[in-house]
């Protein structure tokens, strides 16, 4: 067994085209580390819906130029099968380690392959990567970023020539094309051939961006902003410009790309402590809130002032900017589809259905939401947005923050606040208050357990509510493909608990709705909300064994 691992990584080794990824191989071959190997040659990276995500390093179990290769030369197997035997493939890449190595060898891969290919002029965000795909007519495309994941990871995210990121049956026959690749001497590399794009493609997407504003509306809410070390900054701040908003204050420690992360135990706006510099600057700065971006710029976060918060500032939930946004659309006439994944705040669908709108609920994803038939706005919790679909059929953190901006604008002007729309919606709707139990796992079987002790005994009730109804997601609803997940309803709440497709977590999603009588009683539905989230959150974890 130990001979067949070690002859199984001296193949690999001979194959691999990184000296620092040879070295590294070689390295622990020569100090028989059984172990280590046997983690990386368990098995191959698996390509599917979110492509390939991994930690970086040497083997089949790891991000490294080798495994892109072989996922590129699927990829240009898959689009020629396909019939797009000439066809245009864009190329973008984010600033962590080993992105342009590997949007390079995908540049080569298809180029060699007949296809043509165009890379992105230099690191940028990935909603610049989905608006190039429609804008310059190309037949798929491909972002090199692990978006928020630790430093150590990187990915491999497939579009097609839609825009939207790739759903089944693609994602299965890209794999089985992967699969069939042959010994990567095999995959022609020239040393180019391709194109490398100008500025001209990022100019055509910032005016692209000022679509997503009212012509004429005030743009005076003054912003700190946070790259977190990640390829925002340039572009975020040049749309503000064009649209004539104050120049952001940036958060210095994090406004250059550094693939090290150093601020931030993980660059994610969600993750405690994430935040703790842009608050600082904000303290000094004085604001109207806060934007932050995660390091591809997909998604953008928001922070509010708020007095009862500790050091005086709040972060807003996903759900509530969702609910904002959609507000603020509404207000300006929006028609069209509001979508949302299952994962997400039911709010949405009550304000759609009160302007009479057209709603649609997704599996998780924007893959999913982005193809919803004529869609106007989409969002997801995890701080994604769509505000322009017919320009980037993604989540795009850079105009989400512009209409962010421009919302703030239009009730500065009016004395009042994001916090204050926030409250006639609950009085409105009913005051939806969300929270999120996440467990991340060094071992998945944790999450597996977890999800089969679901199954066979389901909770009956949680935090003192009856569960109406239980829906097992792996078979499919009327409405919805079958995906890995279970969905409770219960009186005045929902839960929702899924793998993450993305990451080693267990993810639980959890929904309570207060009635709110008036404005004097929107303190106690507060409280009542964060009560009930948190016993539902304890008797969840309870029931799952977590």
């Amino acid at each position: 067994m130990q001979h067949d691992l070690i002859a199984q990584a001296r193949t690999w080794l001979a194959e691999d085209p990184d000296p620092e990824t040879r070295d590294e191989l070689a390295a622990l071959i020569e100090a028989g580390a059984t172990q280590e190997l046997a983690v990386r040659f368990a098995g191959t990276l698996q390509f599917g819906t979110a492509g390939l995500r991994g930690e970086l390093g040497a083997g089949p179990m790891r991000m490294n130029r080798s495994v892109v290769i072989r996922a590129a030369a699927g990829l240009a197997a898959y689009l020629k099968a396909q019939g797009q035997d000439s066809g245009l493939v864009v190329i973008g890449y984010d600033a962590r380690y080993k992105s342009a190595d590997f949007a390079r060898d995908t540049a080569a891969v298809m180029t060699g392959a007949g296809l043509r290919a165009a890379v992105l002029p230099r690191p940028l965000p990935t909603p610049v990567l989905a608006y190039a795909i429609r804008h310059l007519g190309a037949v798929a495309g491909v972002e090199v970023t692990a978006s928020h994941n630790p430093p150590r990871d990187n990915g491999y995210k497939v579009y097609l020539g839609d825009g939207s990121q790739i759903v089944p049956p693609a994602d299965g026959e890209i794999a089985a094309a992967i699969a069939a690749v042959g010994p990567l001497a095999d995959v022609v590399r020239p040393e180019d051939g391709w194109e490398v794009l100008g500025e001209d493609v990022l100019d055509a997407y910032l005016a692209r961006t000022d679509a997503v504003l009212s012509a004429g509306s005030p743009r005076t809410a003054r912003t700190v902003y946070t790259a977190m070390h990640g390829v925002g900054a340039s572009v975020l701040t040049a749309a503000f410009e064009r649209a004539g908003f104050p120049a952001p204050v940036l958060v210095a420690e994090q406004a250059e790309p550094d693939p090290a992360f150093p601020t931030v135990a993980f660059p994610n706006p969600e993750e405690p402590g994430a935040m703790d510099l842009a608050f600082a600057t904000a303290r000094r700065a004085a604001p109207d809130l806060i934007i932050a971006n995660d390091p591809d710029a997909d998604r953008c976060a928001v922070a509010v002032p708020d007095p009862a918060a500790d050091g005086g500032w709040r972060m807003l939930r996903g759900d509530e900017v969702g609910a904002l946004l959609a507000a603020h659309l509404v207000e300006r006439g929006a028609s069209g589809v509001f979508a949302e994944s299952i994962v997400s705040s039911s709010l949405l669908g009550r304000i759609a259905e009160k302007a009479g709108l057209g709603y649609e609920e997704t599996l998780t994803g924007f893959k999913w939401i982005a193809r919803v038939d004529g869609l106007r706005y989409g969002y997801e919790e995890a701080l994604g947005y769509c505000v322009d679909p017919e320009g980037v059929r993604d989540k795009d953190g850079i105009t989400a923050a512009l209409l962010v901006a421009e919302l703030a604008s239009v009730l500065k002007e009016r004395g009042r606040t994001l916090l204050d729309l926030l409250d006639d919606l609950a009085l409105a709707h009913g005051l939806h208050a969300t929270d999120q139990l996440s467990v991340r796992v060094e071992d998945l079987t944790v999450i597996a357990d977890a999800m089969a002790r679901l199954r066979e005994q389901p909770p009956t009730a949680l935090a003192g509510l009856a569960v109406t109804s239980a829906e097992d997601l792996t078979r499919g609803t009327d409405r919805l493909p079958p995906t890995d997940g279970l969905r409770y309803h219960l009186e005045g709440a929902r839960v929702i608990v899924r793998p993450s497709g993305t990451e080693p977590k267990l993810k639980c999603y959890l929904e309570v709705v207060v009635p709110v009588a008036d404005a004097a009683g929107l303190p106690a539905a507060r409280a009542r909300g964060a009560e009930l989230l948190a016993a539902i959150k304890r008797d969840l974890a309870a029931a799952a064994g977590i």
